[in-house]
């Protein structure tokens, strides 16, 4: 019985107490939020489409939520997700064909995943508001 007591008490694995959060171990983290975000934009997509295909009214309504401040922010949310998305994927492809284990090189490349993804992120949207005029 004494021994049952005392393994109750060990704990079963490491708590994130006694890790020194990573930057890596964040972008992991952010991969998976950045993937379910993806679930949410691609429902606006959906209803974007279903709209078009409805009425003129309500593809103009749907434009028109999409177009107000607030979609545009969410608009440029999933944009940033998905170009977030998109690189730390292939930074796992990169880990995938061997390279990029070492400590300098995990950080340069999440380091370059962050910054990629902002920078591609206000490109895109220069671009678009160029395009629109």
């Amino acid at each position: 019985m004494s021994d049952m007591h005392g393994a109750a008490r060990r704990p079963l694995s490491p708590h994130l107490q006694i890790y020194r959060p990573m930057l890596t171990m964040m972008m992991s983290i952010v991969h998976r939020i950045t993937g379910v975000a993806l679930y949410f934009g691609t429902f606006l997509l959906v209803v974007w489409l279903v709209a078009a295909a409805s009425s003129d009214s309500a593809f103009a309504t749907v434009n028109a939520v999409y177009g107000s401040w607030i979609g545009l922010i969410v608009l440029f949310g999933f944009s940033w997700a998905m170009l977030h998305h998109m690189l730390g994927g292939l930074r796992h492809f990169i880990w995938d064909m061997g390279h990029g284990f070492g400590p300098e090189a995990r950080e340069r490349l999440a380091k370059l995943t962050i910054g990629g993804s902002v920078v591609l992120t206000v490109l895109l949207w220069v671009v678009i508001f160029a395009v629109k005029g």
